[in-house]
């Protein structure tokens, strides 16, 4: 059984996504008989309540995040623990904490969304949107497993057993979904929530959901009233989006659980990590995008309000949509692959690493 470190971290500033996608593969590597530790300078109580409830370890280390006690602590684990490889996710982990973490002895996996040119210093580097096979990773990382591509979206278990089952006709998904993620930055939960409850189209359920983490969740749970309703932490992800005819998202990894359970979706951008993978996507069909950016949340709200009950009025639209979506090759088993890639033999010294990419 190897043990493989998982170092992210999670909070209200900057979300519960980098933990969340390596929870899925956690879970993929604890199926095929190894143990993930979660380890985090910063953390949320509601995301300690989650890894503890899945049965992961997850231990606290010394910051500041990506400092060098950061590095030294992550590098003492890795020893304490005998782990063989470590999954590196976050933003603010620059080059000589990376040099150092690889250093260390233990294949590095990294995650990226940018392809910006920096260098990654990694073994493996993991980016699922759909035109990742042309960023310049072969430079940022050489040598290194690209796993590139929509076959690589890491979908936690919920969701891969709910993309299992049978498709229905868009006209037999009466929820409009509205997610931003774990901690929701930018609080346009509350505004959209609003906005889109004042014009509810008949027949229709709006459901928000709203992380554990957020430090409005006491406030957004209040604005539930007949045929809008609010949950926290929600258990049933997986189940509830297969109930969506529609979904306004945050564009970040909750758009790969989206497109697999072929749920139309208004993707809002709220970052700048998720630009690229959101204008990717809604070339694909299957989604749209808005970028809330540096807007006025309520300004924005309108915006994605208008957007969403346009196209929950449009069923022919959102129906091709879902088709889309359909079509694309999305089989759920990325965070399995991945899991398989970081525990398998590495590849002959001194050969070029294949890509491998689901999308062209």
């Amino acid at each position: 059984m190897a043990v493989i470190l998982i170092r992210a971290d999670a909070s209200p500033t900057i979300g519960t996504g980098h933990v969340m996608r390596c929870l899925a593969v956690a879970e993929a590597l604890r199926d095929q008989g190894h143990e993930a530790l979660f380890a985090a300078v910063e953390s949320t109580p509601a995301i300690d309540r989650r890894l503890s409830a899945d049965g992961f370890r997850h231990v606290s280390i010394a910051g500041p995040v990506g400092q060098a006690a950061d590095l030294a602590a992550t590098r003492s684990l890795l020893r304490r623990e005998h782990g063989t490889a470590v999954m590196l996710d976050g933003y603010r982990f620059g080059e000589a904490y990376r040099v150092g973490l690889q250093a260390a002895g233990a294949r590095v996996l990294a995650w990226d969304d940018l392809g910006d040119g920096t260098p990654l210093h990694a073994d493996l580097v993991v980016n699922a949107a759909p035109q990742a096979a042309a960023l310049p990773y072969d430079a940022m990382a050489p040598g290194a497993v690209l796993l590139l591509g929509p076959g690589y979206a890491p979908l936690r278990r919920e969701v891969r057993l709910a993309a299992q089952a049978p498709r229905r006709t868009i006209t037999d998904r009466p929820v409009l979904l509205v997610t931003f993620g774990g901690s929701d930055p930018l609080g346009l939960t509350g505004p959209v929530l609003q906005a889109l409850a004042t014009e509810r189209p008949d027949g229709c359920r709006i459901v928000a959901v709203v992380g554990g983490s957020n430090p409005r969740a006491a406030e957004l749970a209040a604005l539930a009233t007949d045929g809008v309703s609010v949950e926290i932490d929600c258990p049933r992800m997986g189940a509830l989006m297969a109930d969506s005819g529609l979904a306004v998202s945050a564009g970040g990894g909750t758009m790969g659980e989206l497109a697999a359970l072929a749920v139309p979706t208004l993707l809002v951008v709220t970052a700048d990590n998720q630009a690229m993978a959101s204008g990717d996507a809604a070339e694909l069909g299957w989604c749209t995008a808005v970028d809330a950016r540096g807007c006025d949340p309520a300004k924005a709200a309108a915006v994605i309000a208008g957007r969403a009950l346009a196209l929950w009025a449009d069923t022919g639209q959102r129906q091709r949509m879902q088709d889309a979506a359909t079509a694309l090759p999305l089989d759920g088993d990325g965070a399995v692959r991945i899991a398989s890639a970081l525990t398998g033999p590495p590849p002959k010294s001194g050969s070029a690493a294949p890509r491998r990419t689901a999308l062209a």
